[in-house]
């Protein structure tokens, strides 16, 4: 009976503030405690990634179990993409990809390592990206691996009625060979020719499906490809569209402490990672949420 009332007044007690970054994108949520959300803040919460992208939640104490129960309020979770050892990294938690430069017995205890990740959207190699993703921080080194976000409505909104025109209706290619790290996913092989690099093929410029903007997708620059253009102009294109994509008017960046939590919107977003010292130890954990075909 305590243990009840004790919840029921936890969740009373929660009031949720949305801070905006008053930056390209990102807000900090404030008042809420992940384990025990009410449905009036989960709303707050949800309705705060739409309007602002990516969220900051900060100091979460949260176990494996009540980060998949909170993940599964905002719909059915995505397994994970292939891990660099071919397997889970938590076999009681499957749904669970660890992001961690940590090895244990000559055994890596996470993917990415300690490298820079380049600007990428999650998972859009698949034929249903997640929707949204939401990675929380165990142990975050004492400088970088900070984190950074680009607001891929602003970037499709300020592309030129010319480049908006031309590329209209196209497709992108986007190569599932390495991840965002630069690691190359177990089972393929180097890619020569992105006309032919494996991985899904969605629009450049999707309609988001409850907010109906349009965003520029590109999912990653490595073997990626506009399907009908000349390999030259494309690879052209390419580079232009994600020097636009990534103009630091449309960023926001974090700066991750031990208990941190992001939620964004993986529709309407490029994500990167900073480099950091490899000798120092950072473990994340993220899960993700089904999501489907790019209109």
């Amino acid at each position: 009976m305590q243990v009840a009332q004790l919840s029921q007044q936890r969740q009373s007690t929660q009031v949720a503030e949305v801070i905006p970054s008053g930056k390209g994108c990102g807000a900090e949520v404030r008042g809420v405690d992940l384990r025990n959300v009410d449905g009036k803040s989960f709303g707050v919460i949800e309705k705060a990634v739409l309007e602002h992208l990516v969220v900051l939640i900060r100091g979460q104490s949260i176990t494996d179990p009540e980060l998949i129960a909170f993940g599964k309020r905002f719909g059915e979770l995505e397994p994970p993409g292939m891990s660099i050892i071919g397997k889970p990294y938590i076999d009681e938690h499957p749904d669970i990809l660890v992001i961690s430069n940590i090895v244990e017995n000559g055994q890596p205890q996470g993917n990415l390592g300690a490298g820079e990740a380049i600007w990428h959207t999650d998972m859009s190699y698949r034929e249903k990206p997640v929707t949204y993703a939401i990675l929380h921080s165990l142990e975050v080194p004492p400088t970088g691996g900070n984190t950074y976000f680009a607001n891929q409505y602003l970037a499709y909104g300020t592309l030129s009625d010319e480049l908006k025109k031309k590329l209209d209706g196209r497709l992108v290619i986007h190569d599932e060979t390495y991840n965002s790290g630069g690691q190359l996913r177990k089972g393929f092989k180097e890619v020569t020719d992105p006309r032919e690099a494996p991985g899904a093929r969605h629009p450049i410029f999707p309609t988001h499906p409850v907010t109906g903007k349009k965003a520029l997708y590109l999912g990653r620059r490595r073997n990626a490809y506009i399907i009908g253009l000349p390999p030259e102009e494309s690879e052209r294109l390419l580079d232009e569209l994600w020097a636009h994509a990534s103009q630091p008017k449309f960023v926001w960046g974090h700066e991750w402490g031990v208990g941190d939590t992001l939620i964004w919107d993986n529709r309407c977003l490029i994500h990167r990672r900073d480099s950091f010292d490899a000798g120092t130890r950072r473990m994340m954990h993220r899960i993700q949420i089904k999501g489907d075909r790019p209109q």
